[in-house]
């Protein structure tokens, strides 16, 4: 290398280190001023972690770019059920029906799992009711969403069908119902998104409850409020002691209800920041 061309090159590196450093001195915002209460930072750190870049959904709905994709349109190969008859405490692959980018509830082969196991998490999902109305109150395009298998939020035709209050769409089954009921019409697609925060348990005594906040069609309807324990029918719910993560479940009502459109996101550590 020539002298005249390492000069330059030597002289690139200075101006690319100064450039860094002036970078580094505008970093916006403060350390002279006081600590925020309860926290490390103080108001307008400038040293503050930055929250990490992720890319939203291209529409609205659409999964975002650090999301689990459960249903692309096109297979169930993220999900299967309990085997029933002779396969009976198997896990069998997925029985429920895909058509047109949906799949649909093949009613008597059971509920739906993930064969990942989930705890804190944002759940996006889209369900529509049959068109050709049938039956009344809980007998009417009844399914459900149970987070950790066990904590539903409910999945019924509730419009215009009078049922008990928390078992309504949008409702956390027999413990709270909706706010407002922003159901549509059956035939169009209805949707969840949920953010559930799991129980927590040490050893057998429950530390901490478990809370959701659900947004139905946009509305919000529950703002973290505390699940009771376990779905049950006609009794109060209570907790067992699970593991930090389950299985997302569908459930099996007899109803031939379609979803779309299926995506989560894990919450650990969604409190801090990636540094």
């Amino acid at each position: 290398m020539s002298y005249r061309k390492a000069f330059y090159v030597v002289c690139g590196l200075v101006v690319s280190l100064a450039a860094l450093l002036v970078a580094q001195q505008k970093r916006p915002g403060y350390t002279d001023t006081a600590v925020l209460p309860g926290q490390e930072w103080h108001v307008h750190d400038s040293n503050r972690p930055h929250p990490r870049m992720v890319a939203p959904g291209k529409a609205l709905g659409d999964a975002p770019s650090d999301a689990t994709v459960l249903f692309d349109g096109k297979d169930l190969s993220r999900w299967m059920q309990q085997g029933k008859g002779a396969d009976k405490g198997k896990v069998v692959d997925a029985k429920w029906t895909i058509a047109n980018g949906y799949f649909e509830v093949a009613p008597g082969t059971g509920a739906l799992i993930t064969r990942e196991k989930f705890g804190d998490v944002q759940l996006h999902i889209e369900w529509s009711e049959p068109t050709d109305i049938k039956g009344q109150d809980q007998d009417r395009g009844n399914s459900g969403v149970l987070l950790m298998d066990r904590y539903e939020i409910q999945v019924l035709d509730s419009w215009v069908n009078q049922t008990y209050a928390d078992g309504q769409a949008g409702s956390l089954y027999g413990q709270w119902p909706p706010l407002v009921n922003p159901i549509r019409p059956p035939g169009q697609w209805q949707a969840y998104d949920i953010v559930f925060e799991s129980p927590r348990f040490e050893g057998e005594k429950l530390v901490r409850s478990a809370t959701a906040t659900v947004f139905f069609n946009g509305v919000m309807v529950h703002l973290r409020k505390e699940i009771l324990g376990t779905m049950v029918h006609r009794a109060v719910a209570k907790y067992s002691p699970h593991g930090d993560e389950e299985p997302l479940s569908l459930q099996d009502h007899g109803h031939k209800v379609r979803y779309r459109n299926v995506w989560i996101r894990r919450l650990q550590g969604y409190d801090q920041p990636e540094r």
